[in-house]
């Protein structure tokens, strides 16, 4: 086995799609990269920053709207400074039009900073938005999502009695989650049953432990391996799976990254390692100035010549689409099953004073043949469709054992 060596690497997080239900907000499809920032005593000193003020912008229009709440407001004892201050800057950040791109007061920074360990209480599903929708990216395997029957794809129209038309992703993120034992109503729509009209899930919230990689043996001397996000600790995961791989007297390799909604780049880029030569690229990073910046392979090229096939769905986001499209581009290895998500952007996540964080898009991926995942996903070379089929089948699975005999 070659050497893990990974301590030198960008710590991103490319979280699946968007803020996760994982708990509250695990997986989320963004690159998180840490940036150490001064400690400033309260929020609203960034006000007094001249320096931080754009010279073009014209703020009279603010600060007459910010005269007229603290004068006029009937509660005047209710005005929070440090929450207009908030609420201004969320709104700022909102107007920008990205579902990626999110301010985190202290609270919410603390809890997601927390929830990205891995180990919380929720549902164990992934949202995004999609179309302006509220949407399920995948529920987790063995998740309470998943039992209940929440599906990928799933449009979310409300949460208990809220209605998600307005929500954020981070909003409705705050109403799913809660402590295990808890329930919690969700209002989906799925078009493909229930003769086309919106279904109530109700779901018991729980304790979730997210798994990396499930393996099995299939007739034909095939073997799966099953990654379900990428984590901290899922290169050393995919090593010791290797290793299973090898003692299986196995001989070809189904990669399943169905309902896989992402984690940390440089598990996506270490898993790739498995499968091609030093230096063939992995992802680019593409970023606001044209500027790129490309990951490539470190050349373990352990599987290099492994008869293999991708599983994919509409639930593969993010990190899963990089490794999915990076396998077709360099290894031609065959991808089966529906389109993935379309989650290719990277976010950075960065320490403002008082506690407060900012997740800022930063930069797009593209994969080494140059496309782009951002909204357009990965078209599968074999499609097929897995949503209308009986309990207990899988007709992609399938598919795929039929592709490597």
């Amino acid at each position: 086995m070659a050497p893990m060596e990974r301590k030198s690497w960008r710590k991103f997080l490319i979280i699946g799609a968007s803020l996760a239900v994982v708990g509250a907000s695990f997986f989320l499809g963004i690159g998180v990269g840490y940036i150490n920032r001064p400690a400033v005593e309260k929020v609203v000193s960034v006000l007094n920053q001249e320096t931080a003020k754009p010279q073009e912008v014209d703020f009279s229009l603010f600060w007459d709207v910010w005269r007229r709440v603290e004068s006029n407001y009937v509660d005047k004892a209710k005005i929070s400074r440090e929450k207009l201050v908030e609420g201004a800057i969320a709104g700022m950040v909102r107007a920008v039009g990205d579902p990626y791109t999110v301010f985190f007061p202290p609270q919410e920074s603390k809890e997601f900073r927390e929830e990205i360990k891995g180990s919380f209480d929720g549902i164990g599903a992934e949202i995004g938005i999609r179309n302006s929708i509220i949407t399920v990216i995948a529920p987790l395997k063995d998740s309470p999502a998943e039992r209940a029957g929440l599906r990928a794809g799933d449009k979310i129209l409300k949460i208990d009695e809220t209605v998600t038309a307005d929500l954020t992703v981070e909003q409705a993120v705050r109403l799913i989650r809660g402590e295990r034992g808890t329930k919690v109503k969700l209002t989906v729509f799925r078009g493909s049953d229930n003769n086309g009209e919106p279904k109530e899930i109700i779901i018991t919230r729980d304790a979730i432990v997210i798994p990396n990689i499930r393996t099995s043996v299939k007739p034909g001397s095939v073997f799966v391996l099953q990654l379900s996000h990428f984590s901290e600790s899922s290169p050393d995961d995919f090593q010791k799976a290797v290793a299973e791989f090898q003692n299986s007297g196995t001989s070809r390799l189904i990669l399943d990254l169905r309902n896989n909604p992402g984690g940390y780049l440089a598990a996506a880029v270490d898993i790739a390692s498995w499968f091609l030569p030093a230096g063939e690229v992995v992802v680019v990073e593409k970023h606001s100035d044209d500027s790129e910046e490309t990951y490539r392979s470190r050349g373990y090229a352990a599987l290099e010549k492994t008869p293999a096939v991708v599983l994919i769905n509409q639930g593969s986001a993010s990190a899963a689409e990089i490794l999915a499209g990076a396998l077709r581009d360099q290894r031609g290895v065959k991808l089966i099953g529906e389109k993935t998500f379309g989650k290719g952007s990277v976010q950075n996540l960065e320490e403002l004073p008082g506690g407060s964080s900012l997740k800022v898009t930063i930069a797009k991926w593209l994969t080494p043949s140059g496309k782009s995942i951002n909204e357009n996903g990965l078209e599968p070379d074999i499609s097929v469709n897995a949503t209308t089929t009986p309990e207990g089948s899988d007709p992609v699975l399938e598919k795929a054992l039929e592709l490597l005999r």
